[in-house]
């Protein structure tokens, strides 16, 4: 592997490992669809284009290794991240407490959000990507992209004011 390639794939890493962290709703299971995504692109390097964006196909690889994974997860049932109870045992935690409790709060509203709406809003919103790079890095045409990020954005709008999204 390029010497060049490597770095950018380094120091792309914190980028897909918020984007895998908000797709699980998990530390530790973000951790390893990273780690799965960084082995899988390695793997078929051969696959992915020069000169087109890197992050955009690593995005792609690291969803539909989530997708994959949702798949065999109805299967297996539900997991707990033991990261979710830290704060269970902290002694005085007030400063920042309330910063952590909207966090949470997002990330689980987040998690209720449908994983087509949470993608596309999660790689405009929070990794900053265009409409286009985002239609490029799921593979879907622009029009669903707009259309995917209003309804998501309307329905946590709605999640964070308490009710149902439509």
């Amino acid at each position: 592997m390029d010497e060049t390639l490597k770095r950018e794939i380094v120091a792309f890493l914190p980028r897909l490992r918020r984007y895998a962290q908000a797709l699980t709703g998990s530390r530790a299971d973000g951790d390893d669809l990273v780690q799965a995504t960084c082995e899988r692109a390695i793997r078929h390097l051969d696959t992915w284009q020069p000169g087109s964006r890197l992050d955009a196909w690593l995005f792609r690889i690291a969803r539909n290794l989530f997708l994959n994974e949702l798949r065999s997860r109805k299967v297996r049932g539900p997991q707990q991240d033991i990261a979710d109870h830290e704060d269970a045992h902290a002694a005085d935690a007030r400063p920042g407490q309330e910063a952590r409790l909207d966090l949470k709060r997002v990330r689980d509203l987040l998690g209720r959000l449908p994983e087509e709406q949470r993608s596309v809003l999660l790689l405009i919103a929070v990794e900053g990507l265009s409409y286009q790079e985002t239609a490029a890095a799921l593979d879907l045409p622009m029009g669903t992209v707009t259309s995917r990020l209003a309804r998501g954005r309307l329905a946590l709008k709605a999640l964070m004011e308490g009710s149902e999204p439509a």
